[in-house]
């Protein structure tokens, strides 16, 4: 009996040491070449008594799967960073010079023309440089000659030289009055070079304005701003051919000095709203723009004050485009007409007259016929307003009566004898 139970216990020994024996064969070493890396890291958990045998055998059905997910979320992620880096994307090609260039015609880049028309897009701040660049295609210089007696009866060229802006691939320029009738000959000289006579367009010498044409391509029109954005302080740059010197466009920058300023050209007439700058404008300036620093035209360089150091003037281009419009359109402008002569109060005017303000618009004349003489207007009335518009000088007059044409019906507020009085009238046309 015992020989039995001895025989027993010898073979439940026998099959102990046989299933411990399996379960290590079973279970490689963590350094095994059979084992997998997740399951090495679970050995190496168990060793650091981060698992308890249970949470180990858990981990090791579940944790794979995750790392695998985790692998194919993390390679995803990866693939797209693959294909930009491959792409060879840079700082440099990213930067708005790049940009820049990318939008440019491979005729212009051949040139080394950078056409400012192409900024329209681009609200960036751009180096003075950068604005030379992109402006310069786009300045002209306007010869004005004349023939004119010598001493000794020979024939004499004269003239002056201005500036003008290209406003379209027709071959238009915007420039002042004063440089288009400088003679009856205009020769227009390009930034390459290039010369071509010129015609007149249409011009108006109340806003010193006027438009010429010639025939000829690979134009390269500015870029014209919104001059109501305008802030006293900014930058700006002019450019044009300044005593119309050789070797090119002359390039000065300034600040905006001011704003709305108005000057007096003649006792007759104002020029208002006009853009006061620092940068310097010479003789030869004239009808070149006055730029920002986003390379668009935002003014027309127009006038300087004899004797004054740092002080120009440029025509804002909001006004300038109303005007460009209507000569492109008619030749002239097309204002509204009331029937006076008007001009501005003076000092010595108040005070001969006996006038209650300092500033408005004198009736120096009425017209037999037209709407004043009509409405009871006389010689001598002060007109302050029309409609609900201020009118401080003969420049606020011309200004209000190209943005109200013939057919409008407005009211006119006048002093006579210090008393403020209203009328009503239809504006009509100018007859020549």
């Amino acid at each position: 009996m015992i020989e039995k139970r001895v025989f027993c216990v010898a073979i439940i020994s026998i099959i102990v040491v046989t299933l411990c024996c399996g379960s290590e064969e079973s279970s490689p070493m963590p350094n095994s070449p059979d084992m997998s890396a997740v399951d090495q890291a679970d050995e190496s958990k168990k060793g650091e008594g981060g698992y308890s045998p249970e949470t180990s055998e858990e981990v090791v059905v579940i944790e794979p799967v995750e790392e695998q997910a985790n692998a194919k979320t993390l390679e995803a992620d990866k693939s797209p960073k693959k294909v930009a880096l491959g792409s060879g994307s840079s700082d440099k090609e990213n930067s708005p010079e790049k940009k820049l260039l990318d939008k440019l015609d491979k005729e212009d880049v051949a040139l080394d023309k950078v056409p400012s028309a192409v900024l329209l897009s681009e609200q960036e701040n751009l180096t003075t440089v950068a604005v030379v660049k992109i402006l310069k295609p786009s300045v002209v210089q306007i010869a004005a000659s004349n023939i004119s007696p010598g001493s000794y009866n020979q024939a004499i060229p004269r003239g002056g030289v201005g500036s003008g802006v290209i406003l379209d691939k027709e071959g238009r320029i915007l420039t002042n009055n004063h440089v288009a009738l400088g003679g009856p000959s205009l020769r227009v000289t390009l930034a390459d070079g290039r010369t071509y006579p010129a015609k007149i367009v249409g011009n108006d010498p109340r806003t010193d304005l006027a438009v010429i044409q010639i025939n000829a391509a690979k134009l390269n029109p500015a870029r014209l701003g919104i001059s109501a954005d305008l802030q006293v302080g900014e930058d700006v740059i002019a450019v044009g051919h300044a005593l119309g010197l050789k070797g090119g466009a002359t390039v000065s920058k300034g600040v905006i000095s001011a704003l709305e300023r108005t000057i007096e050209v003649s006792p007759q007439m104002s020029m208002v709203d006009l853009i006061q700058t620092d940068a310097s404008i010479n003789p030869g300036n004239s009808g070149g723009p006055l730029a920002n620093v986003q390379g668009e035209v935002i003014g027309i360089n127009t006038a300087i004050i004899e004797g004054s150091n740092g002080i120009g003037f440029a025509i804002n281009i909001d006004d300038a485009k109303t005007v460009v419009d209507q000569l492109i359109q008619y030749g002239e402008v097309k204002r509204g007409f009331i029937g006076i002569s008007p001009f501005d109060v003076t000092d010595s005017l108040r005070q001969q007259l006996k006038l209650p303000v300092s500033d408005g618009v004198i009736v120096a004349r009425v017209i037999q016929g037209y709407p004043a003489e009509k409405a009871g207007i006389e010689v001598n009335d002060v007109i302050v307003m029309l409609g609900k518009t201020p009118i401080l000088n003969t420049g606020d007059l011309s200004k209000y009566l190209i943005e109200n044409r013939s057919g409008e019906e407005i009211s006119v507020q006048f002093y006579r004898e210090g008393k403020l009085l209203t009328v009503y009238l239809t504006l009509v046309d100018m007859q020549d």
